[in-house]
């Protein structure tokens, strides 16, 4: 069973920047579209962002366009979420997955924007 390890979380400023990585535990990336999820208190997980295999193709949430950006190193099996520019609203656990049908979920890692 692959585990995927978010990690880089933590509490920072309006207007701060945060980067998360996710980590697999073997190599599943190469032909997968991979992407950044995140669950605020009380609502639904939502898909913030995504990366095609080869990193041809990126899309955003569009409350986080500009502001936030996906990446990859396939030969590091990690997944990265560069996030600039916080806001309160993007506060939640954040998680990483593959596009479709998931793999079972990591512990995330939690976003705390508060000044």
């Amino acid at each position: 069973q692959v585990q995927l390890v978010e990690s880089g979380g933590g509490l920072v400023q309006p207007g701060g920047s945060l980067r998360l990585s996710c980590a697999a535990s073997r190599n599943i990336f190469d032909f997968l579209t991979m992407g950044w999820y995140r669950q605020a208190p009380g609502k639904q997980r939502e898909l913030v962002a995504s990366i095609s295999s080869r990193s041809e193709r990126t899309d955003y949430l569009d409350s986080v366009k500009g502001r936030f950006t996906i990446s990859r190193d396939n030969a590091k099996n990690t997944v990265y979420l560069q996030m600039d520019s916080l806001k309160p609203e993007d506060t939640a656990v954040y998680y990483c997955n593959k596009i479709g049908v998931p793999y079972n979920w990591g512990q995330g890692t939690q976003v705390t924007v508060s000044s």
